[in-house]
């Protein structure tokens, strides 16, 4: 996806942009601590589903989600190397991701609501949807992403 194709009016309004099982997702910029590999993780006994475990970020604990899981998908891969880190309550996740694409920047009147015939975890996170490079960019909001985390960990 090329961040050139997209034509900024409000730099208030950029994503980072991913892939997953097939799909392209995209996070404000203003949620995104930091994108970063998955590395060392260490599996955690017993943890719930969706924890793939942790890891050391230059000096920080990160829990690792399997996003892929939390959306209702088929688990991780075995080889997923890149991560989206989000701080939530001075706490660093980091959502697997198949695939990182570029920035998209977008504009109010370029999107989208989200599509009713979306699976039922994305329509409670996606908040819109925007097209770029002959794709549809579903657009996440990152607190309802977490609250799906959250009823995915204490079920």
């Amino acid at each position: 996806m090329s961040a050139k194709k997209n034509t900024l009016v409000d730099e208030a309004d950029g994503y980072v942009t991913a892939r997953l099982a097939g799909h392209w997702f995209a996070l404000p910029i203003s949620a995104v601590h930091e994108v970063f590999l998955l590395s060392r993780i260490t599996t955690v006994p017993q943890s719930p589903p969706g924890i793939i475990g942790v890891l050391n970020l230059r000096g920080r604990i990160v829990t690792a989600l399997d996003t892929r899981q939390i959306l209702g998908f088929a688990p991780a891969r075995t080889d997923l190397t890149m991560a989206i880190g989000i701080e939530r309550h001075n706490e660093l996740f980091g959502l697997a991701v198949d695939q990182m694409g570029d920035v998209l920047r977008s504009v109010p009147a370029e999107r989208e609501p989200a599509p009713m015939n979306l699976d039922r975890r994305w329509r409670e996170i996606v908040t819109g949807v925007q097209r770029a490079d002959g794709h549809l960019v579903l657009l996440v909001a990152v607190d309802r992403l977490f609250d799906s985390v959250m009823n995915l960990v204490s079920a």
